[in-house]
């Protein structure tokens, strides 16, 4: 299975009633402090300034309940600097809680596998256009054209939809075959149709969705016709009261719902 691109992460620090008292590069430089009894080498172990190391020492040093780190001076050694028992003590604790805290983390990223999915989904959801009809689903070919191109999509039913874009809006977007993107349709351009007796028809229009009506809204000029497709999608459009009577339409009714190429706006996340 493919590494997921989203990973949780997170900063491990140690806080103290009065503050933040150490973050994993002061515990590095503690480690270090502990190996090298030296604060110079323990700075360069870890690419710090000597002034910066000796800073962050006596910072961590005046916030902790008892000294970290101690300095002798003088004698045959030539003195040198080493951990206090609480400061070796305070490194342990922050070794274990390092590693408690990666056992989480992975298993945070083990069960956000499809995270990745799930958040582009909910993108989707938080888009707001004016068009009542929005698929999702995979571009499949892009046909280049004198003027505009003819991109064909898969939605997430099963149904193609056939749009017509400039060239400018295939760039722009980077449209190309396996390309998430969206389809959006506005109800007032998808056309309502009948089979009679099953008779073939012919339309200029690309599109046409087969379908059963599951919902009518009628208005005082216009009613809302809402076919469940045949991939479990619905598909909505608005007709003419007039149009709505004279097509018999009915709750359970199977109907085609037809729409032009150059009616189907695309987008892309991101």
């Amino acid at each position: 299975m493919p590494r997921s691109t989203l990973q949780v992460s997170s900063a491990l620090t140690l806080e103290t009633r009065s503050g933040h008292l150490a973050g994993k590069r002061w515990v590095e430089l503690l480690a270090a402090i502990e190996t090298t009894q030296s604060i110079s080498s323990a700075a360069k172990a870890i690419k710090l300034s000597y002034k910066a190391a000796w800073d962050a020492v006596e910072a961590m040093n005046n916030l902790a309940d008892a000294p970290l780190v101690e300095r002798s001076v003088g004698g045959k050694g030539g003195g040198g600097t080493k951990l206090t028992e609480r400061g070796r003590q305070l490194v342990e604790t922050f070794r274990a809680v390092e590693q408690e805290n990666a056992r989480f983390l992975a298993a945070v990223n083990a069960r956000i596998r499809n995270a990745e999915r799930d958040l582009s989904l909910i993108g989707k959801f938080n888009m707001l256009t004016s068009a009542r009809n929005h698929f999702s689903g995979k571009v499949l070919r892009v046909q280049r054209g004198a003027v505009n191109d003819e991109v064909e999509l898969q939605i997430a039913g099963g149904e193609r939809l056939i749009a017509v874009v400039t060239h400018e809006s295939t760039e722009t977007l980077r449209l190309a075959p396996g390309v998430e993107a969206i389809a959006l349709i506005k109800a007032s351009w998808v056309m309502i149709a009948i089979e009679d007796d099953g008779a073939p028809y012919r339309l200029s229009a690309r599109n046409r969705l087969l379908g059963t009506v599951s919902r009518l809204t009628p208005g005082a000029v216009n009613t809302e016709v809402v076919l469940e497709l045949q991939g479990g999608k619905v598909m909505a459009a608005i007709i003419t009261n007039e149009a709505a009577r004279e097509l018999g339409l009915a709750v359970g009714v199977k109907a085609s719902a037809i729409f032009k190429a150059s009616s189907v706006i695309l987008g892309v996340s991101g």
